[in-house]
């Protein structure tokens, strides 16, 4: 029950801050929705190997929710620069309260905060006739937290070693603009050559956007979203982990 109120305590403060200036959360969900209303009608004629007749929103707007997790979470890390430099930190050293619900209660905040942007995109692209599959968008919402939780958890961690948002920005945009790239997030990678294919199977984003869209449109038994599961939930303990060994160290 501690745990749980300290966790609870650093998460309402963390969305008071955010409450405050909320900007952020738009900007955030403003790339995705302009890619979707100017982007996507692109697609409608163009005839996707192994998509058959599914509607290009349906192969669309699954990646962009990976995207938005990619960018829009990835760069969470940009608090702890903040809080760092206004004494925020220093002042949690002091406390008893316990270090890793410290780092989850600010996790928690970027999680809460993508689903709602997930939430508005889906329903925006719903409206623009995207149809969906109702277990298929509740698995995907787990997906989506899985993947939030890892690369929120990764970006707290570099925040916390590189201590700059400009270092913080270059590192993340290195790692994650290719890993974009090769996801298949904007077209899929059926179309790209067969070497860009190989790559992007070693990639886990490219995963994802295939159990995105085979959950969307209702295909449950695809192999590709055991394949997501898994990965994005070995992946995620390993980003808590790294980001809790990190944590603990800065404010020990």
């Amino acid at each position: 029950m501690k745990f749980l109120l300290e966790m609870r305590l650093l998460l309402g403060r963390s969305l008071k801050t955010t409450l405050r200036n909320p900007v952020w959360v738009v900007m955030g969900l403003f790339q995705p929705v302009l890619y979707l209303l100017l982007f996507a009608p692109l697609l409608n004629n163009l005839k996707m190997p192994g998509f058959g007749n599914t509607s290009s929103l349906n192969i669309f707007a699954p990646g962009l929710l990976v995207m938005m997790a990619m960018f829009s979470v990835g760069f969470a890390g940009f608090n702890v620069c903040q809080d760092l430099r206004s004494g925020v930190i220093e002042r949690l050293r002091v406390t008893p309260a316990s270090r890793v619900a410290m780092l989850l209660g600010m996790v928690l905040r970027d999680v809460l905060i993508f689903l709602v942007q997930c939430a508005l995109l889906v329903l925006i692209a719903m409206l623009m006739g995207m149809t969906v599959d109702p277990k298929g968008v509740i698995l995907l919402f787990v997906l989506m937290t899985l993947i939030a939780l890892m690369m929120a958890s990764a970006s707290y961690a570099l925040g916390f070693l590189l201590k700059n948002e400009g270092a913080l920005a270059a590192a993340l945009n290195t790692v994650t603009l290719p890993l974009m790239l090769l996801s298949g997030v904007t077209l899929p990678l059926s179309l790209a050559p067969q070497i860009l294919q190989n790559i992007a199977k070693a990639t886990p984003f490219s995963h994802a956007v295939d159990a995105s869209r085979a959950l969307v449109n209702g295909q449950l038994g695809d192999q590709s979203i055991v394949i997501a599961f898994a990965i994005m939930i070995v992946l995620m303990i390993l980003g808590m982990f790294w980001a809790t060994r990190v944590f603990r160290k800065a404010v020990a």
